[in-house]
């Protein structure tokens, strides 16, 4: 595969997919060494997910987002760690470094995972595969981690690619293999076509890729609209989607699974001024502010609710952000005790963008406050200062550190 995928000339689309092996658990393992060759799970309380899970304990049937209840059956034995977000960014920060060092366009898509096209490079690097070398080599120095790469024509495909031979693979497709490789394709590998997706094409009796290509696209597109040239379009192929460097956030969010469920409205306002003091801080980080705030609410059930309020002018202000979820959870009648709560800020605006308005004393005393209160954190971190109404013990809730993951980091 590799000789042929060294003859495409420099003007072929040439994309690379980096994903590092089980990174939170092996940032744990890089950082304490009593911790290698032992099955690792992040995330400790009974009521919360995994949000990963080391090779060692893969072993044993644990993935992440499997219940921690469940993983403890499975693997009694195994070391479960609360997870360290900022240190996982920090790591992170260093890898984007790297990749953006040796790739010409880089979009990092996760805290742990990253696309370059590297199209037009063989002339000065040699084949492409010499840069995923060279790649995974000084991530490995840098970090004491490794990482599996992904090459072939598109996104989708690198993707697919990179997981083909974990941990620490380096897997090519070339555009002559394309088909070949997609033939014998099980249909829940490509990157879109869920669990959910799946069951709806089995009940028509379609469970592979020679399946989808049976039928012309515009069968599909008929069928099922867009999902259905979607379909059709990877069962070829075919993804034009760009690598984008730099992309931007649509939203900042937090959510907390509570330790236990509550109607307790003044405890749920606790963790809402919470989370708008992290999102607040986010927003004021990425320079934006945002015109919507979301309250999502999960219930005892797990049957879950989301509530949205547009605002009059975007705010990245702690308090105001607070004060649209407070309202928002005060139209609710909860019918039920609750078991996770979230806010979220969408509809970014740039700060400088803004138009100036009439001045409001009590807005710029806010403003004043939560840049103080961000230098504060700056120098002597998250925990160094919190408002007295938002003081709760660290148990009481469970930090959903998967969403995260999943959350470009933006280096914040």
């Amino acid at each position: 595969m590799d000789e042929s995928l060294r003859a495409v000339p420099d003007f072929k689309r040439v994309i690379l997919h980096l994903d590092m092996d089980a990174f939170f658990t092996s940032v744990e393992q890089a950082d304490d060494p009593l911790l290698q060759g032992k099955p690792v799970v992040i995330g400790q309380s009974l009521r919360g997910v995994a949000s990963a899970a080391s090779y060692e304990a893969r072993k044993y049937g644990i993935r992440s987002a499997m219940p921690i209840v469940q993983a403890k059956k499975l693997c009694p034995h195994a070391v479960f760690l609360p997870g360290r977000m900022s240190r996982y960014r920090e790591i992170s920060v260093k890898i984007m470094n790297i990749m953006r060092a040796l790739c010409p366009v880089v979009e990092q898509a996760s805290v742990d995972e990253a696309y370059a096209d590297i199209s037009g490079t063989r002339r000065i690097f040699g084949p492409p595969e010499n840069i995923a070398r060279h790649l995974k080599a000084e991530i490995l120095a840098a970090t004491n981690l490794t990482c599996s790469v992904g090459i072939a024509p598109n996104k989708f495909l690198a993707k697919i690619a990179s997981d083909w031979n974990k941990p620490g693979g380096l897997t090519c497709i070339p555009p002559a293999d394309v088909p070949a490789f997609l033939r014998d394709l099980p249909l829940g590998r490509i990157p879109g076509v869920g669990k959910q997706f799946q069951e709806e094409l089995r009940r028509i009796g379609v469970t592979t890729i020679p399946h989808v290509l049976a039928h012309p696209r515009t069968y599909w597109s008929e069928l099922m609209g867009k999902r259905g040239a979607f379909l059709h379009d990877r069962a070829c192929g075919i993804d034009d989607s760009p690598v984008v460097p730099g992309s931007d956030p649509k939203s900042c969010s937090a959510e907390n699974t509570l330790d236990r469920d509550t109607l307790d409205r003044t405890l749920l306002e606790r963790w809402l001024l919470i989370q708008a003091e992290r999102i607040g801080r986010e927003l004021r980080g990425l320079g934006k502010k945002g015109l919507t705030v979301t309250l999502k609410i999960k219930f005892q059930d797990f049957s879950s609710i989301t509530r949205s309020r547009t605002l009059a002018r975007p705010t990245d202000i702690t308090t105001e952000i607070f004060e649209a979820g407070r309202m928002l959870l005060t139209a609710e009648k909860l019918p039920q005790p609750v078991r996770l709560i979230g806010t979220g800020v969408s509809n970014f605006r740039f700060v400088q963008a803004e138009l100036p308005l009439m001045p409001d004393a009590g807005r710029k005393r806010s403003q004043q406050l939560d840049q103080a209160m961000d230098r504060i954190r700056d120098k002597f971190g998250n925990k160094s200062i919190l408002r007295a109404e938002a003081a709760i013990r660290e148990p009481d809730a469970v930090n959903d550190l998967l969403s995260q993951k999943n959350r470009t980091s933006n280096g914040q």
